[in-house]
């Protein structure tokens, strides 16, 4: 009998003929199985257990996950000590675990985990199946003959004891990176030792060094991958593939970006247009099972922080060979969308392709020609303002009929740190989204949908980027908000999105508003069954427009590649699909934790900035309201900092949650959504990466002249 074979025969035994869990004698009782096999038939359950299809009892017993109520996935901690299983089953929701019951699991360990009230999603972690986090970093604490580290990551809510041998000259207040050696249990701490001494955080760059290992990244790639990307020759073969090389061809990409995925050619017909969406071909370089397959499908994605990036691929590969450069032949898959008059998609093909870009185009540069009609611009680029012009156009009738079919339109400023010389921040601002960026948007949505669809059609298995629609409850909790802005939803559930959007489109509040609904959304993940887009109003959605970046979309590459040359058997498809689900569940974990770290690094390098300013005065916006205090967003830096009641110091503040704002008990001040305020800031705590503000000490009015005080 085959592992496979034997899996499926154990699992449908405990599933279907077991009334309750049972023992391993039991189960090969049932199977029949030789004594001989009891080996191979223990290495079975344990891939079992290890996989959470089947759950181990203390007592030796074995049963079905499904059939004892467990759910195994991934924990995610919260500071507070608390914390949610993301279930690694397509569909089902995250079970809550309360702080006395995560059985000493930490942030990224995958668990078991029972459900023990399915009203309320709730449960207790049973097993950590898996450690996810080896190293944190944290300060070196000395307390009378105790030694332990107290962990940057706020999601650890626990200190990591060192024994005294274990300290590696470490002292008292010295910033370390730790290695855990024991971890926690219900009743135990974690123990650990030093692993290095960074001393003290003086500089913004260390601080950067420190989340870097805190988030357990890693900027070097082991031997065999360098290996790999160093084996390729300079010059492409470019035998088989459609040559695209006389199409006019640009990229369009931000002032400092290196690891170019996509290129954009365009022609004007008389029935439309015919936009060439031309992408990096990183399959061909990095297939299945090969030593860069492995390792960027364990990275998952590229890690952008500012001035620093710690790419998915080798720079061999993702500033060079893959990175579509000007002025030089490159390896692609184009997808040849044809579109009518109106922007309606009316013919697609795909197929492996060489292209030459004659253009490396930034941002800006294609905004100062359309927007600003900047002659200098326009005389340096002379030959490439027409297909401008065309990608305008069809951008706009794209746009609008994705607006019409129910797209959300968010329009989210992005910070944006800039640094000087010292490599200290100097300022944080909007970062620049002009019609340059919306047009690459649009087509690369474009391309993502069609080849989504065309997967889809040809029955193939296949990563899909969904996004579920959000909770009504959760739009039920933002009624309150509504109608303190004066606003009314014309109608209800997920459609009162697209009506407040709309009504608020242009209007002062539109930013905050923009804020609160995004929280209220669920978050985009990958999965191997298509429930559509609900972000983009699309049916059908992948990501394959960035595979130097993000490994779903070498995936979808490959998948794609070989439905267009006869190459999915029967057999490949059988293992495609094995394959698939563990990878769109570790894909969507590690763009959740790269997204943390980035947070981190913008937190890190908000408080870096504004340490100097502690004192100073600064008006802002209120872009939320808690019975704790009011989140606000200054308007002369792009820095979000905390007002916390205790230090609104002129009235005891109540939360009204009818009307969600804060309102004075004595002297019935009110500070409520949208309104602007004055702030002081009160204190920068670098080590939490904190900003604290607090209300302005009254100004006292200046005595009359020749009157005496009393």
């Amino acid at each position: 009998m085959t592992d496979n074979k034997e899996k499926e025969a154990v699992l449908n035994f405990l599933k279907l003929k077991a009334d309750r869990p049972v023992s391993l004698r039991e189960i090969s009782g049932a199977l029949r199985m030789p004594k001989h096999e009891y080996r191979m038939l223990k290495r079975t359950l344990k891939s079992l257990i290890s996989s959470g299809d089947i759950y181990k009892t203390r007592i030796g017993l074995y049963g079905a996950a499904d059939e004892m109520s467990l759910v195994t996935g991934f924990f995610e901690a919260h500071r507070d000590g608390y914390g949610f299983v993301l279930s690694e089953k397509q569909g089902e929701q995250d079970l809550f675990i309360p702080p006395r019951k995560t059985a000493g699991a930490m942030s990224g360990d995958r668990v078991t985990a029972r459900i023990e009230n399915t009203a309320r999603k709730e449960g207790s972690i049973v097993k950590v199946i898996q450690r996810g986090q080896k190293r944190i970093a944290g300060r070196f604490c000395v307390e009378k003959n105790a030694f332990y580290v107290k962990p940057k990551n706020r999601k650890i809510p626990f200190d990591i004891y060192i024994s005294p041998k274990d300290r590696a000259e470490a002292k008292n207040g010295d910033i370390v990176i730790a290695e855990i050696t024991s971890y926690p249990t219900a009743s135990r701490p974690p123990e650990g030792r030093v692993l290095k001494v960074l001393g003290e955080v003086a500089e913004p760059k260390l601080e950067i060094d420190m989340i870097i290992e805190e988030y357990s990244l890693t900027p070097k790639f082991p031997a065999p991958a360098l290996n790999e990307a160093r084996s390729f020759p300079e010059k492409i073969n470019a035998h088989g593939r459609v040559d695209c090389r006389h199409l006019l061809t640009v990229t369009i990409d931000g002032e400092t970006a290196k690891d170019f995925d996509d290129a954009i050619s365009i022609e004007k017909t008389p029935d439309g247009f015919i936009l060439y969406v031309h992408i990096a071909d990183v399959s061909h370089y990095a297939p299945w099972d090969s030593a860069l397959d492995i390792e960027a499908r364990q990275r998952g994605t590229s890690v952008y922080f500012p001035h620093r990036v710690i790419p998915m691929l080798p720079k061999e590969l993702s500033n060079n060979l893959c990175s579509l450069v000007p002025k030089a032949d490159r390896l692609t898959v184009t997808a040849e969308l044809h579109f009518d008059r109106e922007g309606e998609l009316v013919k697609k093909s795909f197929y492996p392709s060489v292209i030459h870009s004659n253009e490396r185009m930034t941002y800006t540069s294609v905004s100062k020609i359309l927007v600003d009609n900047d002659l200098h611009e326009r005389r340096k680029y002379t030959d490439i303002i027409d297909s401008f012009e065309v990608m305008d156009e069809l951008c706009g009738l794209l746009r609008k009929k994705r607006i019409e079919r129910g797209s959300l339109d968010f329009d989210l400023p992005e910070p944006e740190v800039l640094f000087d010389i010292q490599g200290r921040p100097e300022a944080i601002i909007k970062a620049e989204r002009s019609l340059s960026h919306v047009i690459i948007e649009e087509f690369m949505i474009a391309a993502n949908e069609a080849v989504a669809s065309y997967l889809e059609d040809q029955g193939l298995p296949s990563l899909y980027r969904i996004h579920e629609k959000p909770d009504t409850s959760k739009l039920e909790e933002l009624i309150p908000v509504f109608n303190a802005l004066g606003l009314r939803a014309k109608k209800t559930g997920v459609t009162a999105f697209r009506s407040i959007l709309k009504e608020t489109k242009g209007k002062p509040e539109e930013a905050f508003l923009n804020i609160l609904l995004l929280r209220s959304l669920k978050q985009a993940k990958y999965s191997t069954e298509n429930t559509g887009h609900f972000g983009l109003a699309s049916k059908s959605y992948t990501h394959f427009t960035s595979p130097i970046r993000r490994y779903p979309d070498l995936v979808v590459h490959r998948i794609l590649k070989d439905s267009l040359k006869n190459k999915l058997s029967d057999k490949k498809i059988q293992h495609i699909e094995k394959l698939l689900p563990e990878i769109a569940a570790h894909s969507s974990r590690t763009e959740r934790l790269a997204d943390e770290a980035e947070r981190e690094v913008l937190s890190a390098m908000r408080a870096w900035f504004m340490k100097d300013k502690v004192g100073d005065e600064y008006d802002g916006l209120i872009t939320d309201v808690t019975p704790y205090g009011l989140k606000i967003q200054l308007k002369d830096f792009f820095v979000e900092g905390f007002l916390h009641v205790s230090y609104m110091a002129d009235d005891y503040y109540n939360f009204d949650e009818k009307n969600y704002r804060l309102t004075g008990r004595n002297r019935r001040k009110t500070f409520a959504l949208g309104q602007t305020v004055s702030v002081r800031i009160e204190r920068v705590n670098i080590e939490e990466r904190e900003i604290v503000f607090a209300l302005p000490a009254p100004r006292r009015p200046h005595p009359t002249p020749g009157l005496r005080s009393r």
